[in-house]
C-alpha cells in the first residue's frame, strides 16, 4: 500500500505538468550524449520527457540525487530513503508547491483586476455584464452573428497581458474551427457579438477564461488578450431522425 501511495503521488505530480516536449529555438550547448541504438533513443526520449516536465514545473532537482535514485531502482538496490521518508518528502514538497501556486494565483488575480480597470477606460473599449472587454478593430460585411450551437472559422492570436504570445492560428497559417459553445465562456460570449468579417480585440477576465485552475500553458487567474477575426459561420449539423 505504501508503494502504491508513493507512486500515486509521483504520477499525480507528473500528470499535472505539460506533457509535450517543447521546442526551443534559443542557442544552447549541444548534448554530448551517445544516442544511436533503439534502446538508447527510447531511454533518452523518456529522459527528455521527464526533464522537460521538471523544468516546466519549475522543480529544483538535485541532479546527482535524482540520477542516483533512477540507477538504484533500475539496479534493484536498497533505496537510500525508506518508503515512509520518501512519502514524507513528497508530501512536504507538494504542500510547498501548493502554497507557491496559491501565492502566484493571488498575485495574478490582483494584476489582472488592475489591468482590466485601466483597459476599460481606453477609447473604444466596451464592457459586458460578465466583465468581458472588447474593441471593434474592423467591421465586416456579414449580417449574421453565430449562435452558441453554430460552428465558426476564425483566425486569432492570444497573448498574456505582458504581450507574450501563447497561441496563434495566424502564426500556424491555418484558421481554427470549433463550436461556439465548446470554448471558454469569454470566447462564447464574444463570438455571438461578432459578424462575419469582424475583427475584435478581447480582454477576458480569468473568471470567464480558465479561472483558478488555469490550463496547460495558462497560469491560474490569468487575464487573456485575443485578437479574433470571424471568417465564417457554419451551422451545426442537423440531428439524425429519432435522436431528439
Amino acid at each position: 500500500m505504501k508503494r502504491f501511495t508513493l507512486w500515486a503521488l509521483s504520477l499525480t505530480l507528473l500528470l499535472a505538468m505539460p506533457y509535450a516536449v517543447a521546442e526551443d529555438n534559443k542557442e544552447k550547448e549541444k548534448s554530448t550524449a551517445k544516442v544511436e541504438t533503439d534502446q538508447e533513443k527510447v531511454s533518452y526520449a523518456i529522459g527528455m520527457q521527464i526533464g522537460t516536465q521538471m523544468k516546466q514545473g519549475e522543480i529544483d532537482l538535485d541532479i546527482p540525487a535524482f540520477s542516483a535514485a533512477i540507477s538504484d531502482m533500475l539496479g534493484d538496490k536498497t533505496p537510500a530513503l525508506t518508503m515512509e521518508d520518501a512519502q514524507a518528502a513528497m508530501m512536504k514538497f507538494q504542500m510547498a508547491q501548493q502554497e507557491k501556486a496559491q501565492a502566484a494565483g493571488a498575485e495574478a488575480r490582483a494584476e489582472g483586476v488592475a489591468f482590466l480597470a485601466d483597459k476599460e477606460k481606453e477609447d473604444g473599449v466596451k464592457k459586458t455584464e460578465s466583465g468581458l472587454l472588447y474593441k471593434v478593430v474592423t467591421t465586416g460585411t456579414g449580417d449574421k452573428s453565430p449562435a452558441a450551437s453554430d460552428r465558426v472559422k476564425v483566425h486569432y492570436t492570444g497573448t498574456f497581458i505582458d504581450g507574450e504570445v501563447f497561441d496563434s492560428s495566424v502564426e500556424r497559417g491555418e484558421p481554427a474551427e470549433f463550436g461556439v459553445g465548446q470554448v471558454i465562456k469569454g470566447w462564447t460570449e464574444a463570438l455571438q457579438l461578432m459578424k462575419v468579417g469582424d475583427k475584435f480585440e478581447l480582454w477576458i477576465p480569468s473568471d470567464i477564461a480558465y479561472g483558478e485552475g488555469g490550463n496547460r500553458g495558462i497560469p491560474p487567474n490569468s487575464v487573456l488578450h485575443f485578437t479574433v477575426e470571424l471568417l465564417d459561420i457554419m451551422a451545426a449539423p442537423a440531428a439524425p431522425l429519432g435522436s431528439l
